[in-house]
């Protein structure tokens, strides 16, 4: 494992079942229809995720694919079936009880759909708890908790409870509470999926504000494919509880590597996950309408560069890469490419 791989699972398995324990040692990789003549359910079958330092790595797929039951094996608080988990070096499915818990209250941090806030807390005791049960003195941990009830927007409401909070205020909470012990691995399991729409969409935004400033290295479940579009560095697409294929979002959209990925991603608009750079041509102009990001996806340049009065330069980190035309982003928008 490289210094770049904070987790690493290969070959994990997750089976249900009276012969979950055996039917393994009788063939190291049966297929669905083998475990459903043995009388198993295979939550989670073969596996194998490789998730770097300060990325992003979205999990998604239907419900019932396994996406949930992984990130639980990912985190030993469901006890995989078969398989090797190694975080930052260390092999999770080894680990005693007690090294898990102290590898949980300080490394990892957690966030699910329902919020969880306990009722009789103020915003700024609930965000402290975590820091209480690990001991720290209260005058250490209330500052810290301070700190990050400002980070996530709600300076200002330390004193209210629960029930006096949006559903969006709540899950600011259930977010801060999880970053108090700065975790090194944070995982989020379809956190905004019980809001409102506009609601959502702040969240995400919050949510993209916070890792531009923290860097912390993410897995995000959720069956909501524009959400991981938006989010993801890497997506890994669930079916029946193996992993279909693992991409950046354009490599997903535009090749996708099974039938289902591609029926998955088929009403995708195209213009939200292809960029710039995939679509520019060679520089032959010598004058410039405009200037764009290689890594900006087509929809958010495609009214700048349509209203252009010539061809808008790429720029990657500052140096010209490439040119694009009106007719380059149209071609995306009727989907000619």
């Amino acid at each position: 494992m490289t210094n770049q791989v904070l987790l690493d699972c290969r070959n994990v398995w997750k089976l249900y079942g009276a012969r979950a324990e055996t039917i393994l040692q009788e063939n190291d990789c049966p297929d669905p229809e083998a475990l459903k003549a043995a009388g198993v359910i295979g939550a989670v079958r073969a596996a194998d995720v490789q998730i770097n330092r300060g990325e992003i790595f979205v999990i998604m797929g239907l419900s019932g694919s396994g996406k949930s039951t992984l990130v639980r094996c990912l985190s030993r608080l469901v006890e995989p079936t078969a398989g090797s988990i190694q975080f930052d070096g260390i092999d999770l499915l080894s680990a005693s009880d007690a090294e898990l818990i102290e590898i949980r209250r300080k490394k990892m941090g957690m966030v699910f759909q329902q919020f969880a806030l306990l009722p009789h807390l103020t915003v700024l005791e609930n965000v402290a708890f975590p820091l209480d049960v690990q001991g720290v003195d209260r005058k250490t941990r209330e500052a810290r908790a301070r700190e990050v009830v400002t980070l996530v927007g709600l300076e200002g409401r330390e004193n209210y409870y629960p029930r006096e909070l949006s559903g969006g205020q709540q899950q600011r909470v259930g977010i801060a509470r999880s970053l108090v012990v700065e975790p090194e691995l944070w995982f989020l399991d379809e956190p905004f999926s019980a809001l409102d729409p506009l609601i959502r969409r702040e969240m995400q935004d919050e949510f993209l504000r916070l890792q531009n400033m923290l860097k912390k290295t993410i897995v995000f479940i959720t069956h909501d494919f524009d959400e991981a579009i938006r989010l993801a560095d890497r997506i890994a697409v669930m079916k029946d509880g193996a992993i279909e294929q693992i991409a950046a979002p354009e490599e997903l959209v535009l090749n996708p590597a099974t039938e289902y990925v591609a029926e998955f991603t088929r009403h995708v608009s195209r213009a939200k996950v292809i960029r710039a750079k995939t679509i520019m041509s060679p520089v032959t102009s010598e004058s410039f309408a405009g200037e764009v990001d290689c890594r900006a996806t087509v929809e958010s340049i495609a009214d700048q560069v349509e209203a252009a009065s010539g061809p808008v330069r790429v720029l990657n980190n500052g140096e010209i890469v490439g040119q694009i035309d009106k007719q380059a982003v149209i071609d995306v928008l009727v989907g000619r490419k």
